[in-house]
């Protein structure tokens, strides 16, 4: 879904993409720092990570997650962002495009100009992310259940494991390991 106006009542990343301009990191930083803190208070946000430029290419993704698609399109089209876009557009090599995405697909959301990856491989990536996570967190975990063992019930061991392994992979892995892997999941 790529536009502002998805369906509703269903939890949304907001995807940002943002190509900034040789020798404005510094000021463009500041500005995020400032927007993300704003975006914060808004209605429905729940929560912001910025995945910063790994080469010299110097695009930032940001994702901003909403209670719903409502909430994500009021903050987009709020004139309160805009302002705080002007202030920054001179700095960008490309005007933004915010992307709407239900669920989880902004981890598989191409970018400009490319194809959404094939099922087969979006399963593949998220399996081969998935499958080590839960193997290891639940190692780690052994001394917690071992020392609490009402923390080891059935259920609540589950309920534990799965919490940590679902923030591991939402805000640290995933979106690292598929923009590592794009040149093979976009081909």
């Amino acid at each position: 879904m790529n536009d502002t106006n998805p369906p509703k009542s269903e939890s949304v990343a907001l995807l940002i993409r943002h190509k900034v301009k040789k020798g404005e990191l510094v000021r463009y930083e500041q500005w995020l720092d400032e927007i993300v803190a704003i975006a914060a208070k808004r209605e429905g946000h729940e929560g912001a990570q910025i995945i910063r430029p790994l080469d010299e290419e110097n695009e930032y993704l940001i994702i901003i997650r909403f209670t719903s698609a409502e909430a994500a399109a009021k903050w987009t089209k709020s004139a309160e962002r805009m302002h705080l876009l002007s202030k920054i557009a001179d700095a960008l090599d490309i005007p933004e495009r915010p992307e709407i995405h239900p669920g989880v697909d902004f981890w598989f959301a191409p970018p400009p100009g490319q194809r959404t990856p094939k099922g087969w491989k979006q399963w593949l990536v998220t399996t081969s992310v998935i499958w080590p996570v839960s193997t290891l967190v639940q190692f780690l975990f052994i001394p917690l259940f071992t020392n609490f063992p009402m923390l080891n019930a059935w259920g609540v061991r589950q309920g534990i494991v799965t919490m940590a392994v679902v923030a591991l992979v939402v805000f640290l892995i995933m979106p690292r390991y598929v923009r590592a892997l794009a040149g093979w999941l976009y081909r």
